[in-house]
């Protein structure tokens, strides 16, 4: 682990070039990706630093996206617009994020947790696009940090009980309400939770491409990741107040699938979706079964590079019409069928269609909530309806009807997006080929 760690440092001095980071970051990815021992218990490399396949699989999913947020910013180049500390801060969060998904200990997982979100506030307030960037960013550390500071009592109170806070050697015996609600809630709101995820459309659409990139495929995963954690010791409380979240969570998302439907804003449909995805991740790590864990995780993975890389086209849209608007931006398919190409084919993954691993994610969460309750096929059968209405809606709303006749000078797709694009579509559709790896961290 340290080597990775002493990687990413050392490649500070290079943010004076942009193209040697960005060809070191995804040298880091694949000798991190191929070169790992794939451990089926938790292996530590010191006393507070370890993994598992959990934390191996969302560490690579981090250097990857890191790897194609350094190319979605090929802009910045061209502008000069503060690209060196642009460069640093996606060091700074990759470094932060490693050290997230590999700590053992509870307190150091807290810390790195909240380190994690300045980067992304960084990237809002200094590369957003609107004014509103700064309220987006307002409400962004407000939500964590509302749901953080009872995460650090709860911390304390672990290790006033347990004296240590080792995630394997943690065993709380006395729980009550109020200190499960310190322990799950930073993590609910950070997927986020439907009612209290009013930050993510927010700084999504004021975020720039890589921003985007990194909260839909990172910074919501890291809720997943630290609610598996914590259920590790508070397993035999979970029958008392799970349903809470869970009848919140289907009710929630049944919600915003149709609130997916009425929007104009091509980032905004996108962060409305990604809610309505990460409320079944709720929904399967809440019902504590073994292919509710498994089916989380494989959703994680399979919506990080799905919701990245609709991103990605959204933005390869906006750079050409300037526009995020649904009524403006029409007619695509007649100018840049390649593209449209990829636009339904990622459109649809993201209503879970085979090969990709949000299917397999799908299935298996699908499973995990019926058998923890029957009659939530119903609202499960009207969120998997609603997924494919909304992603055929914001298919068609583009790349049908009349080109607007104001864009004049119209660049083509170049061979450094359709890169971007590609390699987010590959990883989504063949690592189910080697699902078989995920199930062993249980």
């Amino acid at each position: 682990m340290m080597k990775y760690l002493l990687m990413l440092f050392f490649l500070i001095p290079l943010i004076l070039n942009y193209w040697m980071t960005m060809h070191f970051v995804m040298i880091i990815c694949i000798v991190y990706v191929f070169l790992n021992l794939n451990y089926s218990f938790i292996s530590s490399s010191s006393s507070f630093f370890g993994m598992d396949i959990l934390s191996y699989s969302l560490i690579g999913l981090s250097l990857f996206i890191g790897f194609l947020m350094l190319m979605a910013s090929y802009n910045l180049v061209f502008s000069k617009d503060k690209l060196n500390e642009f460069l640093l801060i996606i060091i700074i969060m990759l470094f932060f994020l490693v050290l997230t998904f590999s700590s053992l200990n509870f307190l150091l997982f807290y810390i790195f947790f909240e380190c994690s979100l300045i980067p992304t506030l960084f990237l809002i307030f200094g590369w957003g696009y609107q004014p509103e960037r700064i309220s987006a960013g307002y409400y962004l550390l407000f939500y964590t940090l509302f749901a953080s500071l009872p995460l650090l009592l709860g911390i304390f109170y672990v290790f006033f009980f347990c004296n240590t806070l080792d995630f394997s050697l943690i065993c709380v015996s006395g729980c009550n309400y109020y200190f499960y609600s310190s322990m799950v809630l930073a993590f609910l709101f950070k997927l986020p939770i439907p009612f209290f995820h009013f930050w993510l459309p927010k700084a999504h659409v004021e975020a720039p491409v890589s921003g985007s990139m990194v909260l839909a495929a990172i910074l919501l995963k890291l809720g997943g990741y630290g609610l598996i954690r914590v259920f590790g010791f508070l397993i035999n409380f979970t029958v008392y107040y799970n349903w809470i979240w869970m009848v919140l969570s289907l009710w929630g998302s049944f919600l915003v699938s149709f609130l997916c439907i009425f929007q104009i804003d091509m980032k905004s449909l996108i962060a409305y979706s990604s809610v309505a995805h990460m409320s079944l991740v709720i929904c399967g790590i809440m019902s504590c079964s073994y292919y509710g864990f498994l089916g989380s995780l494989v959703m994680m993975l399979g919506h990080g590079f799905c919701s990245s890389a609709l991103f990605c086209l959204a933005n390869i849209v906006y750079e050409r019409s300037y526009s995020r608007s649904l009524f403006i931006n029409k007619g695509f398919l007649t100018i840049m069928p390649s593209m449209s190409m990829f636009w339904f084919l990622l459109c649809s993954n993201n209503m879970s269609s085979p090969p990709s691993l949000n299917l397999l994610g799908e299935i298996m969460l699908i499973n995990s909530v019926v058998s923890w309750d029957y009659m939530t096929f119903i609202i499960l059968f009207i969120l998997s309806f609603m997924s494919c209405c909304y992603s055929i809606y914001l298919f068609s709303m583009i790349h049908h009807g009349y080109f607007y006749s104001g864009f004049i000078n119209f660049k083509l797709i170049n061979v450094r997006e359709y890169c971007l694009v590609i390699l987010h579509f590959i990883p989504l559709n063949l690592l189910i080929m080697k699902f078989d790896i995920f199930s062993l961290f249980l």
